[in-house]
């Protein structure tokens, strides 16, 4: 059963990890999928995995400034001119920062409240406004975090701007309700992306012995979360923030 057909979705950060995961299966499930990178190279080779797989996928690849609200308007303007229409937004490009508060720069503090926070706010934005034009509803899901939930040891900046991200969710969930467009996140926990992988093994075993479910996510799992929620499965769930997690509470 695929759950998304017909709709057309955007994926920012999808190149890898988790975003790539949310594009497959969001591909998986029937949706012709846009997907968004920070640097033409990256955007390629995800384009050129995904051929490998699905020759005929319907994919479009673009690498707009995320925090830039004219080039945001422009890149969903030619994901609408490509496809037809804009039903799915997934706010899923962020950065983590590990920085100890005593060393914290403001500039490293406020490149991950940009990234994290602020193109959050403008993709939002700039889909809300041809979704409301639309005139049909549609799905704005953000990824968020189990940090924004539990903290972490050190880099306040990152659970920080999480925290902000389910604020800004539930916040626009009632601003939008009335043009039928929900908004949700997805708080993933401890995922096997390249990011963990490069981790020290000291550091890795303990989390994984604190999740009860005994393992890692992995990028399908967060990316059928992703499906479940801007499918019409979910079309009475709005201002949620989805733990994915196997039950963490590191």
């Amino acid at each position: 059963m695929k759950l998304l057909e017909g709709k057309v979705a955007v994926v920012t950060g999808g190149t890898r990890g988790i975003g790539f995961g949310i594009v497959e299966k969001f591909l998986e499930h029937g949706a012709k999928v846009a997907v968004l990178g920070s640097r033409q190279e990256t955007v390629d080779a995800a384009l050129e995995k995904i051929k490998k797989e699905h020759a005929d996928a319907p994919v479009l690849g673009l690498h707009p400034t995320l925090t830039d609200p004219d080039e945001m308007t422009a890149a969903f303007n030619t994901v609408v001119d490509t496809f037809g229409s804009l039903d799915v937004l997934a706010n899923n490009a962020g950065t983590d920062s590990r920085t100890k508060l005593v060393d914290y720069t403001l500039d490293e503090f406020q490149k991950v409240m940009r990234l994290n926070v602020e193109a959050t706010f403008v993709c939002s934005q700039a889909a809300a406004r041809i979704m409301i034009e639309q005139g049909k509803g549609g799905s704005i899901i953000n990824t968020s975090s189990m940090v924004s939930i539990y903290g972490q040891p050190a880099g306040c900046a990152y659970p920080t701007s999480k925290f902000a991200v389910n604020g800004m969710t539930k916040s626009l969930a009632r601003e939008l309700a009335p043009h039928k467009i929900r908004v949700n996140a997805v708080a993933p926990g401890v995922i096997h992306t390249d990011m963990v992988d490069a981790l020290p093994k000291e550091v890795i075993e303990p989390l994984i012995k604190a999740i009860p479910l005994g393992r890692m996510g992995e990028p399908e799992d967060i990316g059928n979360a992703f499906v479940f929620l801007a499918s019409d499965m979910a079309d009475y769930v709005s201002g949620d923030v989805l733990s994915v997690d196997g039950l963490s509470r590191t």
